[in-house]
């Protein structure tokens, strides 16, 4: 079946069965292989991507329930928050191994759009469901406080 999403600002037509979950749509069909696959569950994190602008797994959001909304991925993340939030990843040397980075910064992005100067407390519970095979959670909290700070200058 057709179906036609907004995607990083473009409009895209995909023909796939009703039920692919928009994570396979994005990187079998489209190319788009920055949102990695980490449990299927929605449990991890890693496939998240933002749909109308909330921070949504993918690996459980049908294709059929994306069609009237718009999808922001990793490759499209470029406005003001999402560019503090990327350069804060670099400063604090955030990256280990990298799976689950995608889905951490998209989250990151999320809160401090809803929420550009929250606490310790509040980035944890945003954060919270968000795993990270290497353990890195002290310099992702890091830089959310760093990016939240380029966001103030």
């Amino acid at each position: 079946m057709q179906y036609q999403l907004k995607i990083n600002g473009e409009s895209r037509t995909v023909d796939v069965e009703p039920g692919t979950p928009l994570l396979w749509v994005l990187r079998d069909e489209l190319e788009l292989t920055g949102t990695k696959f980490g449990c299927g569950v929605a449990y991890c994190g890693a496939c998240t991507v933002h749909v109308d602008g909330y921070p949504t797994r993918s690996c459980q959001t049908f294709v059929e329930d994306a069609v009237d909304s718009e999808i922001t991925t990793i490759e499209g993340a470029t406005d003001k928050v999402a560019k503090a939030v990327q350069a804060a990843w670099q400063e604090k040397d955030v990256v280990q191994c990298g799976w689950c980075q995608s889905g951490q910064i998209m989250s990151a992005i999320g809160l401090l759009t809803e929420n550009p100067n929250p606490t310790d407390e509040e980035i944890k519970d945003y954060m919270y469901g968000n795993a990270c095979r290497c353990v890195t959670y002290v310099r992702i909290n890091e830089a959310i406080k760093l990016a939240s700070e380029k966001l103030e200058a």
